[in-house]
């Protein structure tokens, strides 16, 4: 079993009170959130912060819809291009309305869309239309002129005044988007010009829940997030504003110390002060207030760490990534004092690989190998052969291990492998026959039906989610979408199959 490093019931009545504090302290006027990060399905969080519920930033929300409005931004230009996003593989209008069903499970309501940096585009006009005629209602901003060199003109009805005003009722505006660049800072900046021009104070706050400001610079969590970013070089410091300010250590990134003085005072122009001294007074994060073990916790951050490293390493083999970003990782893991064997299950995939070429195990020629640590610890291995691929062979493994089944049981019946094998081959043309780690949940759900222990394994099934893998080869596409279902955490040395018997023996 994972040990757990973090209460989330605690963090979420933190958080929720924290908020309505800053909400007492804009008692004319609304509080703008811009909220960054991910609403649901927070992975990352929940890895670096065992026992931290990826849909812990929502259940705040739910915790305050009483109190609530929502605003959804996109860029009008994202909405052009198409743009999507990697972690879920659809398009960032599509995600929109994804954010808005998932406000409505959660019982909160979500109406109002506002498209950023607007310029007639038709794909905006087309998605707008779309939107409103599901009662969804839709305003446009534009591109804010003399950003940011020219203050006077940002704050100005020649800047935000141009923008339309969105009808907010609730004390809390949430202000999110499906990614960064969408235009949520600048929508809550014109927002609160509008109604300071109409006699109200209105607030602003952010939230993101990474980097956490009350832990060390050094300390792995914090490390861990400068390793998700790596592509964009977001780095971690010490607040300087802060310590000036109070002669109180805390940590922010980069990009929020560099926009901090002009943000300052652009709130100061539309509000006439600004109350905040520094960009980590400007956030409501109490993710720091939920841990309740440091150590678990350090050692998850350590974990991600090097999880970001092979992850970024394949993405340069794959041409997804680039140079720099590969330079930027091997320095995090260079400043976390982390080397890639540290990872449980990198030394036994890579012994089990020359074990297995030595002997002539793997699939003419090409020898590829895997190792999982199950959840009471123990490291169980397996390498391809004619009929599967690594992934497959470690499942079947892992699951005779855990449900007690000999190794020799064979868990699907030779016909039913034959006969996919078969269809791959003859039917489909096929070239690699072999069943990847889909196939092989497939064929051992119709196994099931019919054999005891087959049945017994898939019981076991639940227990892999969060269990480490590594893999001695990058992992084909029906590898990878199995992983990814049955929520493990892989990782994978930076190269693809290839024939390696008379090159490594």
């Amino acid at each position: 079993m994972h040990s757990k490093g973090f209460d989330s019931k605690r963090y979420v009545e933190e958080q929720t009170k924290y908020i309505l504090e800053r909400v007492r302290e804009s008692s004319s006027g609304h509080l703008y959130i811009e909220c960054g990060g991910k609403l649901l399905h927070d992975k990352h969080a929940s890895r670096v912060l065992p026992g931290f519920d990826e849909n812990n930033k929502m259940k705040v929300f739910q915790s305050l819809k009483d109190s609530l409005d929502i605003i959804i931004c996109i860029y009008a230009g994202d909405i052009e291009r198409g743009k999507i996003r990697s972690d879920f593989g659809i398009s960032y209008d599509a995600d929109v309305l994804k954010m808005i069903d998932d406000f409505a499970s959660y019982g909160i309501k979500c109406d109002k869309v506002v498209i950023t940096r607007y310029e007639n585009q038709v794909a905006a006009d087309n998605f707008r239309n779309k939107l409103e005629r599901m009662g969804i209602h839709v305003y446009t901003h534009l591109a804010t002129p003399g950003y940011p060199s020219n203050i006077d003109v940002v704050v100005s009805d020649n800047g935000y005044g141009r923008n339309e005003y969105i009808p907010v009722s609730a004390p809390v505006v949430v202000v999110t988007a499906p990614g960064p660049g969408s235009g949520k800072l600048a929508t809550c900046l014109s927002q609160m010009y509008h109604e300071s021009k109409m006699g109200m104070k209105p607030g602003y706050s952010k939230l993101e829940t990474f980097p956490i400001w009350n832990l060390p610079l050094d300390h792995p969590v914090n490390i861990a997030y400068e390793a998700a970013t790596a592509d964009i070089g977001d780095v971690n410091l010490i607040d300087h504003f802060h310590l000036q300010a109070y002669n109180k250590v805390a940590v922010n990134y980069s990009r929020d110390l560099e926009a901090f003085p002009l943000l300052a005072r652009i709130l100061e122009k539309i509000t006439g002060e600004c109350v905040y001294k520094s960009p980590t007074d400007m956030g409501v994060n109490r993710c720091g207030f939920g841990i309740t073990d440091d150590e678990v916790c350090r050692k998850a951050g350590q974990d991600e760490i090097i999880r970001r490293y092979f992850a970024i390493r394949t993405d340069y083999v794959a041409g997804r990534a680039d140079k720099d970003t590969v330079n930027r990782i091997s320095a995090i893991m260079d400043k976390a004092g982390l080397k890639p064997e540290d990872r449980s299950v990198v030394m036994p995939a890579r012994e089990a690989l020359d074990k297995a070429i030595a002997e002539g195990k793997g699939k003419n020629g090409t020898v590829c190998a895997a190792a999982i640590e199950l959840p009471d610890g123990k490291i169980v291995t397996a390498h391809n052969s004619i009929t599967l691929h690594a992934c497959s062979a470690l499942l079947l493994n892992a699951l005779k291990v855990m449900a007690g089944i000999p190794k020799e049981k064979d868990l699907i019946s030779k016909n039913v492998i034959n006969s996919i094998t078969a269809m791959k081959r003859d039917i489909l043309s096929g070239k690699g026959v072999s069943m990847n780690l889909d196939e092989i949940l497939i064929a051992l759900a119709m196994s099931a039906s019919e054999d005891k222990d087959a049945a017994k394994a898939i019981e076991e099934l639940p227990k892999l989610k969060d269990a480490e893998v590594h893999l001695t080869h990058i992992p084909s596409n029906g590898d990878m979408s199995g992983l990814r279902k049955l929520g493990l955490l892989y990782t994978s040395d930076p190269q693809y199959p290839a024939r390696n018997i008379e090159k490594r023996g």
